[in-house]
């Protein structure tokens, strides 16, 4: 976990990255591999579905999708299982116990942004949790080669979201995914506000089904947001950046950091649909350099900035801006995720997160300030940088 003002979804955020890291840049580097590995362990909970006692005051449907990301980077990467419990079971865990709480009391369907009732945002469906499931349902189908509780998942979330007008295609045919809206109104209401991260968990979900279908209304679907996501998330330099509020310098702590996963999810959608590669990877290349130029900065110089377009390090910095400039690097350079039809090897549960007392959104869950879950005293994160040909690791 990383200090205030960073949530435990952004830890999430940085295993990812992390696995990847050591996968394709430092495989041989056992050390890295035990802390990332007890790392994400620790971070799973009572129950194994990364819904720990001790972030039930902020955990979110989104945050432990984001988490249920890091963990697919596991299972599609062969990191060591856990002996207890494989990655495969627990991203299996989230998948269900997020899929069990798909709400059709309200807006006809979808998730709440919030997990638990006395969390502020229980009455609000965000695209980012929801986008979640469907990425978590299109990796898991790929994965296990099974087309029927993870297609069917995912093809509900897509609908609904259509339904509900979250993601539409603009008369100009510009196609864009909005934030959400209150159940208030049966979410009529929608919040304008487009991430990229939400574009990018829809972007590679799409490309993660068309993979494994082979029906071309994904490939479509896929082809829309990648256009809509060059179009609005890079300047006409083709460098990225956060749209909505970067460029009048608004964005808030957990904005800053949308570009790490954004950029992954462009990585893996041009390898999944390698069709895709001439246009996406122009856009990365340029964005990789100028994140590298803009990791300049402070006493160290190599403190990255948050404004890429900036020549030379623009004086903002913090968790965001380093797993940014780390995964747009690393999106350059990651290979094709494996599933188990091409020597993935983890062990399946498709009930796991099932076979347990779920106590999430019920009023009887009882809050503690111990994480009583993996096996190991991990009191430090490890955070990689990879910038321009050098390695700085901080514990």
């Amino acid at each position: 976990m990383f200090a205030q003002p960073n949530y435990w979804w952004n830890a999430g955020e940085a295993f990812g990255g992390l696995v990847d890291y050591f996968t394709f840049c430092d495989p041989k580097n056992e050390t890295l591999q035990n802390l990332i590995h007890d790392g994400m362990y620790h971070q799973a909970g009572e129950n194994y579905n990364y819904i720990p006692s001790n972030q039930s005051m902020t955990e979110g449907n989104d945050d432990q999708g984001v988490w249920g990301m890091a963990i697919m980077e596991a299972v599609e990467r062969n990191l060591t299982n856990p002996d207890s419990h494989s990655w495969l079971e627990m991203a299996q865990a989230i998948f269900n116990t997020m899929n069990a709480r798909w709400d059709t009391e309200h807006c006809g369907g979808g998730l709440r942004w919030q997990i638990f009732t006395w969390n502020s945002g229980y009455d609000y469906k965000n695209s980012i949790s929801n986008g979640c499931l469907f990425h978590m349902a299109a990796r898991l189908a790929r994965y296990t080669g099974n087309d029927t509780v993870y297609i069917e998942a995912a093809e509900r979330v897509w609908n609904w979201m259509d339904d509900v007008k979250f993601l539409t295609e603009e008369d100009n045919g510009n196609f864009r995914v909005y934030d959400g809206a209150k159940i208030d109104g049966n979410c009529t209401v929608v919040t304008s506000l487009r991430w990229s991260y939400t574009y990018g968990v829809f972007m590679t979900g799409c490309a993660y089904l068309y993979n494994f279908t082979g029906d071309e209304i994904w490939r479509t679907r896929t082809e829309e947001i990648v256009e809509a996501s060059l179009s609005y998330f890079f300047t006409p330099e083709q460098i990225m950046q956060e749209t909505t509020c970067q460029p009048s310098n608004l964005c808030n702590n957990d904005q800053r950091s949308f570009r790490s996963l954004f950029s992954r999810c462009l990585g893996l959608t041009m390898l999944i649909i390698p069709e895709l590669e001439p246009q996406i990877r122009p856009y990365l290349e340029k964005s990789a350099v100028a994140a590298a130029q803009s990791c300049s900065g402070s006493y160290d110089q190599v403190t990255c900035g948050e404004n890429w377009s900036f020549n030379g390090w623009d004086g903002v910095y913090g968790l965001g801006e380093q797993m940014s400039a780390l995964e747009v690097m690393m999106s350059l350079i990651v290979e094709q995720p494996l599933s188990i039809a091409s020597g993935g090897s983890n062990r399946t549960n498709y009930e796991a997160g099932f076979d347990s007392k779920d106590t999430s959104n019920k009023n009887e869950i009882t809050v503690t300030t111990k994480d009583k879950a993996g096996a190991g005293a991990l009191t430090a994160i490890v955070l990689i940088i990879l910038l321009a040909g050098s390695i700085w690791m901080v514990i």
